[in-house]
């Protein structure tokens, strides 16, 4: 009997242990409790169930959530470590902008010049910096800021030697210490300091447009960025004679365009005008072929400057940039305006290659005294700036000193007039927050100070220049020597594109006025019709 009712138990207990449909254990109330949740799941409507799985996922993540913050957090970049990116940041980003300035160049140049020479014109413009890349990191580099004696850098090159960037001032440790004051890695020094060497040399390029030959365009480009812009570059941005001295170029108006405006009076000057530029005392006039990209041009190099001046702070520091935006747009604005009345009152009309000379003078000369001016200093500069540059286009007209782009007129003119307001404008230290303690010029001739600022960017002005004119003049002439500087007459009455490319930047297009490309109307006074093709 004792066995039997053992035997129903176990029965019993096996019965109870049978597995429901979703494989757990069965149990009646649990399956009743099923059903009542089926039921009233099915009662409501679609977007209610819908809602459902939504629910259930909210729920596990806010569960996870809840255990995830009891976990240690992370420790993340230092206050350090975020400025150093900000500030690298910040430099590349302007270094993007000043090298699109070489589509600004192609475009203002190409427009300017004839249509039987804009493949020439655009293929310089674009091997230049592909030149300057290598020869300013194999050498120009080295010799610009790398450490040596007040004249010349003796480390560096191939950017090698000790360097712990973005180490600063006491902290660093390397062969590069007059960029010490920057905060950034190497890497980020050199990109922006190579996009400004590739401007130097496309400089040159307008004022020996339509008749120099291409390889001799490509050695003078190698060797200008290489040898003589980083030579004069050490004695002003690499702790040479002129940077103790106290001179002082923010951005480069003496550094960068200076150079690049004697490079290319040297070479336009050894060159010679273009075949029928100048008869019977007379010049005569070469319009450019398309105002319309020359006025693109000169657009992206207004946008670019915004990265040229501004960047050469550094660090995101936001006063300094902002700052330096502003004084150098109230440059251009104002070389551009001045520019416009000026050729409307001389010229007779409001001539477009005028203003936008005009207003890239006004840029060119506000890069040296950018970040040391007010805004109203910089719309002064801006001025006088285009209205210089309107009577030195038609003084080296009257030279007969040919540069289809009034290159010299921008960069070498203004340059060297940007240079010198700062000893005129400066607002002298402690008044700006991004000055160190003792830095900064001194307080400019015309608002008080005395003239010792002045006199100092006369100094280098005048040194810069003469050794520039120096190098350029004795490498022009060992390349007239050898190779020969100039196409064959054949050649340049035919255009370069079909003799030194053999191709056609406008194959089916419509030909120019005049088997030579030359203007219809011959020689006449009164309107000029684009940089350097002025007759008074």
């Amino acid at each position: 009997m004792i066995s039997r009712l053992k035997i129903k138990k176990k029965k019993s207990r096996t019965k109870s242990k049978r597995l429901s449909s979703n494989g757990l254990p069965y149990s009646p109330r649990s399956a009743m409790m099923w059903k009542q949740l089926q039921t009233a799941i099915k009662r409501l409507t679609p977007s209610w169930q819908a809602c459902i799985p939504i629910a259930t996922i909210i729920v596990m993540l806010w569960g996870y959530s809840a255990v995830a913050q009891d976990a240690p957090a992370a420790a993340g970049p230092t206050t350090a470590e975020l400025k150093v990116a900000l500030d690298t940041l910040w430099v590349a980003i302007a270094a993007f902008l000043v090298f699109f300035m070489n589509a600004g160049f192609c475009m203002l140049e190409t427009g300017f010049c004839r249509q039987k020479n804009a493949v020439n014109v655009l293929a310089k413009n674009l091997i230049v910096f592909a030149l300057a890349t290598v020869a300013f990191w194999a050498i120009g580099f080295g010799l610009m800021f790398g450490d040596g004696n007040p004249f010349i850098g003796l480390n560096g090159f191939f950017l090698g030697g000790a360097d712990n960037s973005p180490a600063t001032n006491d902290a660093y440790q390397g062969v590069f210490s007059s960029l010490k004051w920057a905060g950034v890695p190497l890497a980020a020094k050199f990109l922006f300091q190579l996009v400004f060497a590739g401007t130097a040399a496309t400089i040159v390029s307008g004022a020996v447009a339509e008749r120099i030959k291409f390889v001799d365009f490509l050695i003078f480009s190698l060797i200008l960025v290489g040898i003589i812009y980083p030579i004069t570059g050490h004695w002003i941005w690499g702790g040479g004679w002129l940077a103790t001295r106290g001179f002082w170029d923010f951005a480069g108006s003496t550094v960068i365009h200076s150079v690049g405006g004697w490079a290319a009076l040297m070479g336009a000057a050894f060159l010679g005008p273009r075949l029928g530029k100048y008869q019977d005392g007379q010049s005569v006039a070469f319009p450019g072929h398309n105002l319309s990209i020359a006025t693109l041009g000169c657009l992206i190099l207004w946008l670019g400057w915004f990265g040229f001046n501004p960047g050469s702070t550094m660090a995101a520091d936001p006063n300094a940039i902002t700052h330096i935006a502003l004084t150098t747009n109230m440059g251009a604005a104002a070389g551009g305006i001045a520019a416009t009345a000026t050729a409307w009152l001389y010229l007779g009309k409001p001539d477009l290659s005028m203003i936008i000379n005009g207003i890239l003078a006004g840029l060119v000369a506000v890069t040296a005294p950018c970040a040391f001016i007010s805004i109203g200093s910089a719309l002064i500069i801006g001025l006088i700036a285009g209205v210089v540059v309107v009577f030195a286009v038609t003084f080296f007209d009257k030279m007969k000193i040919d540069d289809p782009v009034g290159a010299t007129s921008v960069h070498l003119v203004c340059g060297i007039w940007g240079s010198l307001a700062v000893g005129l404008f400066s607002v002298g230290p402690g008044v700006y927050s991004w000055y160190g303690e003792g830095l900064g010029p001194t307080k400019g001739l015309l608002l008080g100070g005395g003239p010792s600022q002045f006199i100092t960017q006369l100094i280098g002005v005048v040194s810069v220049g003469g050794m520039t004119v120096l190098l350029s003049t004795i490498l022009w002439m060992v390349l007239k020597a050898t190779l020969g500087i100039r196409v064959k007459p054949e050649e340049e009455f035919e255009g370069l594109d079909i003799g030194e490319h053999g191709m056609e930047a406008y194959s089916g297009f419509a030909k120019e006025a005049g088997a030579g490309g030359f203007a219809e109307t011959g020689k006449h006074g009164g309107m000029p019709n684009s940089p350097g093709e002025y007759v008074k």
